[in-house]
């Protein structure tokens, strides 16, 4: 076996061997590292040696070298009887660090890193006009908590296992329903598909009807996320204007696949 995973019950850390020659050297540091990035914090507990020895096919010795290093330089500390732990004044990982866990192979799309994250709203304001927020006061929680309390109850939940990929048959039914009343749209609890929110369903819908390369037009000025979404999957987003009506049809480009637009209510004040 050429690797263990070793570490308290809240933070677990994968030694490995593979292809190594300085055995002791190498679970020396990939703790140091672990203990570094923060993956392995102050007071976690490191396997036994000889539990990670027998589990490394290495002999003791190469494992009790490594954790004598580590406490040499103040990594870990051993207590009789109950095991090696990482120290209490091991430092927190800093800025560096993570900056260079950030540069993974594993990355956002630049698109994505553009983006500036609004900080308008960490004050709270005496009044809210966010749009699209209900208001929490009018929230019937009691009714709510009762409901998903017999939900979860229920045979269904109580087995455990994936639902319907395309969300609950039944919340799909009364979504089929409402906008059948509502909206006059003839459609079956198979023609809904239950999504985290609009930018889910958008992702969806281009991704099953839309290819690299395609045009889609939209509200300029409009509303920005769709458009990075649109643009991260390799859509060409043209904006088109708006005026009082909405979206100027006539002013579309030619050779667009889609057009996305966002329903609004316009007033129109009268002149006096």
């Amino acid at each position: 076996m050429n690797g263990k995973r070793t570490g308290s019950p809240r933070m677990a850390f994968h030694v490995s061997l593979i292809g190594r020659k300085d055995l002791s050297g190498e679970i020396y540091r990939q703790n140091r590292r672990a203990i570094l990035d923060g993956r392995l914090r102050p007071g976690d507990r490191l396997s036994p040696s000889r539990e990670l020895a027998r589990a490394l096919s290495v002999s003791r010795m190469t494992v009790t070298v490594a954790y004598e290093r580590l406490a040499g330089e103040g990594f870990v500390i051993s207590r009789l009887g109950a095991g090696t732990f990482v120290s209490p004044g091991v430092a927190s990982p800093g800025r560096e660090t993570a900056s260079r866990r950030g540069q993974g192979a594993l990355r956002p799309q630049a698109i994505w890193e553009s983006i500036p994250l609004s900080s308008a709203f960490k004050n709270p304001a005496r009044f809210d006009f966010r749009t699209g927020l209900p208001d929490a006061s009018l929230f019937p929680h009691r009714t709510w908590r009762r409901l998903v309390t017999r939900a979860l109850r229920s045979a269904s939940t109580a087995t455990g296992v994936y639902q319907h990929p395309a969300g609950d048959r039944d919340l799909r039914a009364a979504i089929a329903r409402h906008i059948g009343i509502c909206r006059s749209v003839t459609v079956t609890a198979d023609d809904i598909i239950i999504t985290n929110g609009t930018q889910q369903a958008l992702d969806v819908v281009a991704r099953a009807l839309l290819a690299p390369g395609d045009r889609i037009a939209v509200e300029d000025p409009g509303y920005p996320p769709p458009r990075h979404l649109f643009r991260a999957l390799g859509l060409r987003v043209v904006g088109v204007p708006v005026d009082y009506d909405g979206l100027v049809v006539d002013a579309l480009p030619s050779a667009c696949r889609a057009v996305y637009v966002t329903p609004s209510i316009n007033i129109r004040l009268a002149s006096p």
